[in-house]
């Protein structure tokens, strides 16, 4: 408990904007959360610091609203005044694990106090199964990076402790920690990637896979926020209006080029930007020849005329070259 409590601390430490309102400790009444609970209350107590609890009942088992109401009572018991239990209907496409997750989000975001940080128990070996994923899915340095300890609201104090240690803390706590079925169950890919994948790996490589894999991510991180600042000076450059100079964006390398793009489009409104969308757009100032607009996520399009990118909505002239670029 005193190395996660040290967690705690040391993050709140570090993230002067994660403390600016009240803490909201997102608790499932697994061990990584109780832990996190209970470790925050501590250190709540020294800073003087505005704590509450919200738990998620999925409702994807028949007692889900026992366990729901068994986290609230422990929640109670540790110190929390302010202990809310939030039901939500699971739905939509990517399977349960990501359908899951949305609501949860969605949930957790809409009942947090104005202003608050939300505590999540993500521990060293959920970054290590994350980095994992992104590297078997070819997603590129930004899903290898894994998990932001700080990403507004969301805060990950435990990202450098194992799921080992918050077992124990439990354990030293007094606490009773539910075991999530689902965890045992091999059809969902990450407790394939938590039974199967990592054991292996540290069999294979004689430990310490979890806390590398971490470390990989942690210096991912670190690359990504320098490129990304360079991209945030070089798209104040390119920018014109709602538009990008093409000529001038084909100037710099590819990977800032694409940092560039991305950003452009989340703003511009398309949401789900996959590596080929990426690419496709970079072709349109990097590699020009004269291609014709090319379809992007949610009814958009990316075409380049008279020498500037831009994005319109409607699938308006999707096919054929555009001239004067």
């Amino acid at each position: 408990m005193l190395e996660v409590r040290a967690a705690v601390r040391g993050f709140l430490d570090a993230t002067p904007g994660a403390r600016q309102g009240p803490l909201a400790v997102a608790c499932s009444g697994g061990a990584d959360s109780l832990a996190l609970a209970a470790a925050t209350a501590h250190v709540a107590r020294k800073q003087d610091l505005r704590v509450c609890a919200r738990v998620v009942d999925h409702g994807l088992q028949d007692d889900s609203g026992a366990v729901a109401a068994r986290a609230a009572e422990q929640l109670g018991e540790l110190g929390f005044a302010d202990v809310e239990v939030l039901p939500v209907r699971v739905s939509g496409p990517g399977g349960p694990e990501a359908a899951a997750r949305r609501a949860r989000y969605a949930a957790l975001d809409e009942a947090r106090p104005a202003g608050a940080a939300v505590l999540l128990g993500h521990t060293l070996d959920d970054q290590a199964e994350t980095v994992l994923l992104g590297l078997g899915r070819g997603s590129g340095a930004r899903s290898i990076a894994g998990m932001r300890p700080w990403d507004q609201p969301w805060a990950r104090p435990l990202l450098g402790v194992s799921r080992e240690t918050t077992v124990r803390a439990c354990a030293e706590f007094g606490l009773r920690p539910w075991q999530d079925p689902h965890n045992g169950e091999s059809r969902f890919t990450r407790v394939r990637l938590r039974t199967e994948v990592l054991p292996l790996l540290e069999h294979v490589l004689q430990g310490g896979v979890a806390g590398a894999l971490a470390r990989t991510a942690r210096q991912l991180r670190e690359d990504a926020d320098a490129l990304d600042a360079v991209a945030g000076t070089v798209r104040s450059q390119v920018e014109r209006g709602a538009d990008l100079d093409a000529a001038a964006l084909a100037t710099h390398p590819p990977a800032i080029r694409r940092r560039v793009l991305r950003g452009w489009l989340l703003t511009s409104g398309i949401t789900e930007i996959s590596d080929a969308h990426l690419r496709a757009a970079d072709a349109l100032a990097g590699a020009w020849r004269g291609q014709g607009p090319h379809a992007l996520p949610g009814n958009f399009v990316l075409r380049r005329a008279h020498g500037r990118l831009q994005v319109e909505r409607g699938g308006r002239g999707t096919a054929g070259p555009v001239s004067g670029g």
